[in-house]
């Protein structure tokens, strides 16, 4: 028999289980430890142990299904932060029920919208979340650059680049709230990245453009006012970061965003094969 329990009931052994045996033929091999899966999942993804749903056949983790809430561009939200079924148990009714619960989650917190990401060409989980009605509305694509060192661009006269912490990046919120950032770019997920480098770049005392960057190459955020562009201020700016960090390669997502994607291909960066839709579901 079936049976079905928020996450909170369990334990991180359980959760840990089903995680590991549902993705374990997934389109990208997924390796982490218990602990890292807890901190990645439990943390930054912002996921809720209490939104979240696990299934259980007798005593065997079969399924799970990772919730989290907030307020995201304004709308109070419930993303699926991971959906897995057990290989055996595919084709049966635990995915749906996993969903019901999921969508009950929603309503009892007054969510107005459930939101996921799914990985393009991933059909069948696609096919499982239209039913559910969910629409793809977002196209997340990503870009690497395998050579950063040879990047050297300096700032146009007048423009200065400093070191900032997460409170000097929120600043930027005010000015960039027509720009659609995906969840695990925002600032809140920002915020509990560990080692994450914030970059302000001014213009007398006022910031005009701001870059998160992990040590690793990873860039989250980069944003440049729209009166300053097209002058070498981004280009200065990932220039000045790779120059601080020395990372080894660059690499960088984001959603439906033609400056972004023109400024990177400039810079020669490669889109990568992988890519993902972001899909809504309005309450």
């Amino acid at each position: 028999m079936i049976t079905y329990k928020r996450c909170a009931e369990t334990n991180e052994d359980a959760m840990f289980e089903a995680f590991q045996t549902g993705f374990s033929d997934y389109i990208i091999k997924i390796q982490m430890t218990k602990e890292l899966f807890m901190k990645h999942f439990f943390g930054a993804e912002g996921n809720c142990l209490e939104y979240s749903v696990i299934a259980f056949d007798g005593e065997k983790p079969v399924g799970l299904n990772l919730g989290g809430i907030k307020v995201y561009e304004g709308i109070k939200t419930l993303r699926c932060g991971a959906l897995c079924v057990h290989p055996d148990y595919r084709g049966t009714e635990v995915s749906n029920r996993l969903f019901d619960y999921h969508r009950e989650i929603a309503l009892e917190n007054n969510c107005k919208q459930m939101f996921l990401e799914v990985i393009v060409g991933n059909d069948r989980a696609i096919r499982f979340y239209e039913k559910k009605g969910y629409e793809k509305v977002y196209d997340i694509v990503y870009y690497s650059h395998n050579d950063p060192s040879g990047f050297n661009a300096a700032l146009p006269d007048g423009y200065v680049i400093k070191r900032i912490d997460m409170n000097g990046l929120r600043s930027l919120c005010s000015q960039i709230q027509d720009i659609h950032i995906n969840w695990q770019n925002d600032f809140d997920y920002l915020s509990q990245i560990d080692a994450q480098v914030h970059y302000g770049v001014f213009q007398d005392k006022n910031m005009i453009g701001g870059l998160s960057i992990h040590p690793s190459g990873r860039i989250n955020f980069l944003w440049v006012d729209p009166g300053s562009r097209n002058k070498g201020i981004g280009r200065g700016l990932v220039s000045h970061a790779v120059g601080e960090l020395n990372p080894g390669k660059l690499a960088v997502s984001f959603p439906n965003n033609a400056a972004l994607m023109g400024f990177v291909k400039r810079l020669n960066f490669i889109k990568d094969s992988i890519s993902q839709y972001e899909m809504y579901n309005t309450l």
